[in-house]
């Protein structure tokens, strides 16, 4: 694509560009109206170039492509794989996410990205902290999911569960997945019952920042 070839043209517009991108058959038009005057002279009289020859020929020709490359060839759609597994817990450590509340509470997460344009591939947790498996549009953010979701269950177990001192920690955990580890981390989400017998939930959270390499001050991980 660096190096159409290039033809003058004139029209009731004015003179045209006409480029053939290599690979490619039958040509377009592309008007050139003076906003260039360094690459081009105003006719087909000065080959198109200006005044410094073939240097004015490489820069119409990259000015060409850029074009070409610009609009004829742009991806009509946005393709974003942003899958992040989410980590925070309540306020303090408190276990106040009984086991009868749990279920409705990890769906009602779940509806909340939903509403937001985010695919909960996974929502669990225990009684002090919930994990989620997130796909991001390219749309939202880490933390305008995480202050939606967070902020939505809080105010849901406020009204309609009764736990009015409910509160999660302030901060959380978003720690980037790859499409080969998605099996393994709902997998791991899903064991958290059975996870948590061996360890509570401070040792996990800290292993799994050690796992991905974060250096961190243990006075301040938690909130």
């Amino acid at each position: 694509m660096c190096d159409p070839t290039l033809r003058w043209m004139e029209s009731k517009d004015g003179w045209q560009i006409h480029a053939v991108p290599p690979g490619r058959r039958g040509i377009w038009g592309i008007p050139f109206h003076g906003f260039y005057p360094w690459l081009l002279s105003s006719g087909p009289s000065g080959a198109g170039y200006g005044s410094s020859g073939h240097r004015g020929e490489t820069g119409f020709k990259l000015l060409v492509a850029g074009i070409v490359a610009g609009n004829r060839f742009s991806m009509g759609h946005t393709y974003c794989s942003a899958l992040f597994h989410c980590v925070f817990s309540t306020r303090e450590r408190a276990k106040v996410i009984e086991p009868e509340l749990q279920g409705r509470l990890w769906a009602y997460m779940g509806g909340i990205a939903r509403e937001n344009g985010i695919t909960a591939l996974a929502v669990g947790g225990t009684v002090d902290h919930a994990h989620l498996l997130l796909s991001l549009p390219s749309t939202v953010t880490v933390a305008e999911a995480m202050r939606k979701i967070k902020g939505g269950s809080s105010l849901w177990l406020h009204e309609d569960c009764g736990l009015k001192a409910f509160e999660w920690q302030k901060g959380y955990g978003a720690f980037s997945v790859g499409c080969s580890q998605v099996s393994a981390t709902v997998a791991y989400i899903a064991g958290q019952q059975e996870h948590h017998r061996k360890r509570d939930f401070q040792a996990e959270f800290l292993s799994i920042l050690k796992r991905h390499g974060f250096e961190y001050d243990s006075r301040y991980v938690w909130g």
